[in-house]
């Protein structure tokens, strides 16, 4: 097989894959595609065998293939890669629009619906045709020939912008550096950031100390450099970052404009008021008027506490640190001093013992006494020496699922974590079952000088969310590619799995043993752990309503025509909820790649959303206390396993067996009044 990206006997020849490769293996898996959609739609026959299996075997091949080459665009960017990458994505774009608007297939799956077969179906079968008639109409197949064809071309520029959106962000971080030579600027600075910063300079052929835009150096620049005006020159570059601010050529500013004018125009065709509307409709909210309401209604409940955590701040760094305005870029540095103060803990003290080979023995650990699986070492080619890879096996040793860790920063690496599929569940016609296999990627810092990478806690609760939609995927019993894992699932559900095991970073036998001290082995000691117990929800309030108001600025984007000033926007929103203000000149928006260049428009309030719904599953395993294993088998058969296959709410009322309240939710977030509504502002 000369052309890896057509080999799917095994598993992904990563390492093997050249640019070169992309549009011509494309091009081939189109051309099987689309004459598998004529013979779908010229055939005798309307039957699942004839219509549906078909188009699953060619479209997935095509998915597959697709998605390596999208998953390489992401972490290991080259200039040859993305202009191979933008060459097929028009093509791709193309064709999944045809499909969904092409009206013989339509009325083809309108006749399969009505069919007497149709009776006999399982669960499964029945949402993956209702999920297609509905994918139809919302993919313009009702238009006329001209609407439909204007449809078909505002979905490829919109997928050629969200693109570009998030190159520009790369380019514009990864241009970005300073170097300095005088150790006396960089006081303050954790001493493994310290190493990372000395070698990249020599990597740089540079003498000193060389400082990025990328996490594992911003944020302890943020929260930990002493020297004020370090502080600043990383803020005010980040800040900016892909705006009119930088080269005019990485700004995004025209690239949000456009984006949003082509989402509503898109709405329109389809006969809906705005692109919220229609984003809406393959979610849990049923409305924007819904959405809006739960937003401001925890936001009522967070303010009195964000306003106090802010006036706490302000009187600290006055009092006790000596700065009478406190600027955007001291936030994160006394924020840390007062947590210091308060707690008598440091994050980069409790950093030590989150050592990378003891955070993820006690992540599979979790996975094991959870769902008795075990994790295992496992091979296979990579994209990186950074990346590993692992099987899932039950009790049996029998295979569940297959996953990619690749946890590092670096230079032409997208930034931010997340989870995405290499290839889905599938039950075949033989009898076999195809297993799952993910990309779990995260952007830490890595070990220097032979030392073992450490973890801040906050990159251990990345980790476990990041697997926790890994689960969600790998554990999936649905056998139609459709809706299984988080195939179907709608997008305000789909953060359930992944906040829900957060939870477990915050138990101390789970913690006491994904810690060894990076000089001394030791776990990390009890009363440092109660500390940080006590300052879980250390500003809480001021964490709450920051998501709050990126929710409702997607909102708000995507409610009506667009605005004719998405900054001005943005400050009205800040106005309503906003307790810490970034200075005018900030160009967040221009970095939103959730929005522009992901999955999220007008769906970024689905983290809140979906954190009621993963407060109050993990509620069920804080009252039974005694039962993780019991309560876990619930857990993965009524959520994990069912994937798409049945709407989330029925999954979350199987597990619970009432609908979701927000009561967990507030408690957990140290913001529960002493009596509540039940189910008041929660999403049932």
């Amino acid at each position: 097989m000369t052309n890896p990206l057509l080999d799917f006997s095994a598993l992904p020849r990563f390492d093997a894959i050249r640019p070169d490769h992309v549009v011509p293996a494309i091009d081939t898996l189109l051309a099987e595609a689309v004459a598998a959609l004529t013979r779908a739609t010229t055939a005798a026959a309307v039957s699942w065998d004839d219509l549906v299996e078909p188009l699953h075997d060619a479209t997935e091949r095509l998915g597959r293939a697709w998605n390596q080459v999208g998953h390489l665009n992401a972490v290991v960017n080259t200039p040859a890669l993305r202009e191979a990458y933008n060459a097929a994505l028009p093509k791709v774009t193309r064709f999944h629009s045809a499909l969904r608007q092409d009206p013989a297939l339509y009325q083809r799956f309108r006749a399969l619906a009505a069919a007497p077969e149709a009776a006999g179906w399982s669960v499964a079968r029945r949402r993956v045709v209702d999920n297609a008639l509905r994918d139809f109409r919302l993919g313009g197949a009702e238009l006329e020939p001209d609407a439909r064809a204007r449809f078909a071309q505002i979905q490829q520029d919109v997928a050629a912008l969200s693109a570009k959106f998030s190159e520009h962000v790369l380019d514009a971080t990864d241009a970005w550096s300073w170097t300095t030579t005088d150790e006396a600027e960089l006081v303050g600075l954790p001493a493994d950031v310290l190493a990372q910063c000395r070698a990249d300079a020599r990597d740089a052929g540079e003498d000193g100390w060389r400082l990025n835009l990328k996490m594992p150096c911003y944020l302890p620049v943020q929260a930990y450099a002493d020297n004020r005006a370090l502080r600043e020159r990383l803020y005010r570059a980040h800040g900016v970052l892909a705006s009119d601010a930088g080269p005019s050529e990485l700004d995004n500013g025209p690239l949000i404009d456009r984006i949003l004018a082509l989402r509503a125009e898109q709405a329109r065709l389809l006969g809906h008021a705005d692109y919220a509307e229609l984003s809406l409709t393959t979610r849990m909210a049923r409305s924007a008027d819904e959405v809006l309401a739960f937003l401001r209604d925890l936001a009522a409940r967070a303010l009195p506490h964000a306003r106090r955590d802010r006036a706490e701040l302000e009187t600290f760094a006055r009092d006790t640190l000596g700065l009478d305005a406190l600027q955007p870029w001291d936030l994160a540095w006394a924020s840390q001093k007062l947590r210091e103060a308060r707690y008598s803990y440091s994050g980069q003290e409790v950093k030590r013992y989150f050592t990378g080979p003891r955070v993820l023995a006690g992540l599979f650990d979790v996975i094991h006494s959870l769902y008795g699986l075990r994790v295992e070492e496992d091979s296979a080619p990579v994209w990186h020496e950074d990346v590993r890879f692992y099987r899932l096996v039950d009790g049996d040793g029998r295979p569940v699922g297959q996953f990619y860790l690749d946890l590092h920063a670096r230079e032409g690496k997208r930034g931010g974590a997340w989870m995405d599929d290499c290839r889905n569940r599938r039950d075949r016609a033989d009898g076999s079952t195809q297993t799952p296999i993910v990309y779990l990627v995260c952007n830490f810092g890595r070990g220097v000088d032979g030392a073992p990478a450490t973890f801040s806690h906050d990159e251990v609760v990345t980790l476990f969310h990041e697997m926790g939609h890994g689960l969600h995927q790998l554990l999936t019993e649905v056998g139609e590619l459709p809706v299984a894992g988080i195939n179907g699932v709608e997008w305000d559900a789909v953060e359930l799995p992944s906040q829900f095991m957060e939870n477990f970073c915050w138990e101390w036998p789970r913690v006491e043993a994904m810690t060894a001290h990076v000089d001394s082995g030791a776990p990390l000691p009890r009363g440092l752990f109660e500390r940080m117990l006590a300052a879980r929800n250390f500003q809480s309030g001021m964490q709450t309503v920051r998501q709050l108001e990126f929710a409702l600025f997607d909102m708000e984007l995507h409610v009506g025509d667009p605005p004719a000033d998405v900054l001005a926007l943005l400050e009205r929103i800040r106005d309503e909820v906003a307790v810490n203000r970034p200075p005018s000149w900030h160009r967040f928006p221009h970095q939103f790649a959730h929005i522009f260049a992901g999955g999220y428009a007008a769906g970024y309030y689905s983290y809140k959303w979906a954190e009621v719904l993963s407060a109050d599953a993990y509620a069920a395993f804080e009252e039974q206390p005694d039962a993780v294993a019991a309560t876990g088998a619930r857990f993965r058969a009524e959520i994990l396993a069912r994937g798409g296959s049945r709407p989330a709410l029925e999954n979350f009322r199987a597990f619970r067996g009432r609908d979701p309240r927000i009561d967990a939710l507030l408690r957990h977030g140290g913001m529960a009044p002493e009596a509540s509504a039940a189910g008041a502002g929660s999403p049932a």
